[in-house]
């Protein structure tokens, strides 16, 4: 399994991207600075689309709408788990409230 490397710091992410659109290839940025081509490709496709301009080809969520999608995604997940203990809940409940109340067959 790959080591994963801990993100690169933004400011340099930005300069990186800065680079790139002053018409620098990505392969020759990777070269002289150390991150894949193909993550410097992302960050300009990201960049773009966060400024309202996505590059043709690679349209997607803004960072923002992609940080509020994870986080709806938690409530949902979280909202989910609590109807699901409701529903066991009331089954429960029910389910105790038919063994006491039900009457006794005695003739």
């Amino acid at each position: 399994m790959p080591k994963s490397k801990p993100p690169y710091p933004a400011e340099f992410r930005q300069q990186i991207i800065e680079l790139a659109r002053a018409g620098r290839t990505p392969a020759e940025l990777s070269r002289e600075f150390g991150p894949s081509a193909q993550s410097i490709s992302n960050w300009v496709a990201q960049s773009a689309r966060d400024s309202g301009k996505p590059l043709p080809g690679k349209e997607g969520l803004a960072t923002g709408e992609r940080e509020e999608m994870v986080r709806l995604r938690r409530k949902l997940r979280q909202v989910e788990q609590e109807r699901d203990i409701l529903v066991k809940a009331t089954a429960w409940f029910a389910a105790r409230h038919d063994k006491t109340s039900t009457p006794s067959s005695s003739s």
